[in-house]
């Protein structure tokens, strides 16, 4: 099979190496949640787990990096920091932990190219999310951490945390799939009760693929460090536009660079009032990140999850899509297209979830069905095609 566009580009939606090198690795407690989870070696206590969780932002700090240069904005690496903590603990939401989190960072940089200043920038934004998840009544506790000059193995900046909690196993959700199951999707875009602006719905999921397809070669030419020299020429900022060219949406416009900058949206107050008025319905929690729309295939057994009813794929995806003419069933493998978090549940506990959404103005929609298989697959029926992975 001829690699995708994103494979090309030294990058895999599926992770297919990574799984292979972990597949020997103890999978913890229950091996179909979505995050490991573990006996609770803090304290001994058989009633509860621990779970801890790494990840980062991802290439994402290399677009900050460029749009940084180009404008001297430093707010965009302050939207980083959020995206590298979201990524987090909305994980780890979706296995039931919502609240009383340890936190500890992870800031690798060239010293080069990456002065002080941006560090500060990074450093107080991270206080300055936790401040306004505390006000929503979700308690993060910064530890610590590491922050490290490593120009040899680093081009510009790697911003990781890594994240803890101790959480009652009754309260946990274990993914336990099942074909009476409707799925209710979270708009990953729009204007939510807790942003102060417009999300375009990008998440920490696929920037190398959007910086690569929509930038154009100037990037290359200007900003050397901001990419990876192995890969081939012909995959690299080719695309059409400046960071600074604007797109209208809703009738204001918005530049290219914000757009892709947008921080990552936390699903974390939607997922805890979920859990607190549906409870043991919540069948399983699907947050959509690495692997877009096929995610769900880790987390099933004997199924068949039918998407059939998508919301509107948000601008930000159309302009990646539209500038090098990309596959649409790469672009929703690769993407989250529209909707990051899926809730699968009986079809009597929809309205409750829908209400929830509304209450934090985030759009909701049932987005499709389970059913029951003899192999596990995931079929889309989207405007533009039919897909499936299996």
């Amino acid at each position: 099979m001829a690699e995708s566009k994103y494979e090309r580009r030294g990058v895999s939606a599926t992770k297919s190496e990574v799984h292979q090198a972990i597949e020997n690795l103890d999978k913890g407690l229950f091996p179909t949640a979505f995050c490991k989870i573990l006996p609770d070696f803090t304290a001994g206590d058989p009633r509860y787990c621990n779970i801890m969780h790494a990840d980062t932002a991802g290439t994402k700090t290399s677009i900050a990096y460029l749009y940084w240069k180009e404008t001297g904005d430093l707010e965009v690496w302050k939207g980083i920091v959020q995206d590298a903590i979201v990524m987090n603990l909305d994980d780890m939401g979706s296995v039931g932990a919502v609240n009383h989190f340890l936190l500890s960072s992870t800031i690798g940089r060239n010293k080069n190219v990456i002065p002080g200043e941006v560090l500060k920038a990074l450093i107080s934004g991270a206080t300055e999310f936790i401040e306004s998840l505390a006000q929503l009544g979700i308690q993060v506790h910064l530890t610590g951490g590491e922050t490290a000059d490593v120009g040899d193995i680093v081009r510009t900046v790697d911003v990781g945390y890594t994240a803890f909690s101790r959480l009652k196993r009754e309260k946990l959700v274990i993914n336990n799939i099942k074909a009476d199951a409707v799925i209710v999707g979270l708009a990953s875009y729009g204007l939510s009760s807790y942003e102060e602006n417009y999300n375009s719905g990008i998440g920490s999921n696929g920037l190398t693929f959007a910086k690569h397809e929509l930038l154009n070669k100037r990037y290359a030419a200007r900003f050397p460090e901001s990419f990876d020299p192995a890969v081939d020429d012909d995959f690299v900022f080719s695309g059409p536009a400046d960071l600074l060219d604007e797109i209208e949406i809703e009738g204001r416009k918005y530049t290219i660079g914000k757009l892709l900058l947008s921080p990552t949206r936390t699903y974390l107050p939607v997922i805890r009032d979920v859990l607190e008025r549906v409870g043991k319905e919540v069948q399983g929690i699907i947050h959509c990140t690495g692997g877009g729309q096929s995610k769900v295939l880790k987390f099933i057994s004997g199924k068949k999850v039918v998407k059939n009813n998508f919301l509107p794929v948000p601008p930000v995806f159309n302009q990646i899509q539209a500038a090098g003419q990309a596959d649409w069933s790469e672009m929703y493998q690769v993407f989250n297209m529209g909707h990051r978090i899926e809730f699968y549940v009986p079809e009597s506990e929809v309205q409750t979830i829908m209400d929830i959404a509304k209450e934090y103005h985030i759009q909701a929609a049932v987005i499709g069905h389970v059913e029951d298989a003899e192999k596990n697959s995931v079929e889309l029926e989207t405007p533009h095609g039919y897909f499936t992975y299996s």
